[in-house]
């Protein structure tokens, strides 16, 4: 593990510029071969979170050596990936529920980011 890169890549809000456009995307390619339509499918997109989340705990296991038949499976730049993928795949389950995506989470983040650390009082 590694200290943040500080170099600036971000909008204004945030987030990366070619982050959207690249959502877009894949929730095009993926409505394109979707097999469940309508709630069934939206449901089926919004479990695939807890299968990537899962992943990350077997990466983390993997990295730490903690699984004792198979020891250490996996390196910290897999556990990487595995947070990579849950933050692709929550992007592009909330795309789904709306097109506005961008907006709601844009301003959903900088909700989160301006509210305190600590207690208020």
């Amino acid at each position: 593990m590694t200290d943040q890169d500080t170099t600036d890549t971000t909008d204004a809000a945030g987030t990366g510029a070619a982050l959207w456009p690249a959502i877009d995307d894949l929730w095009s390619r993926l409505e394109a071969t979707r097999e469940h339509p309508g709630q069934e499918g939206l449901l089926l997109r919004v479990l695939k979170l807890s299968e990537e989340v899962g992943e990350v705990a077997g990466a983390i296991i993997g990295t730490t050596g903690q699984n004792p038949r198979k020891g250490v499976t996996h390196t910290w730049e897999d556990v990487q990936a595995e947070l990579c993928d849950v933050a692709i795949t929550a992007l592009v389950a909330l795309r789904t529920l709306t097109p506005r995506a961008r907006e709601v989470f844009e301003g959903h983040l900088r909700g989160v980011r301006d509210r305190p650390l600590g207690p208020t009082g």
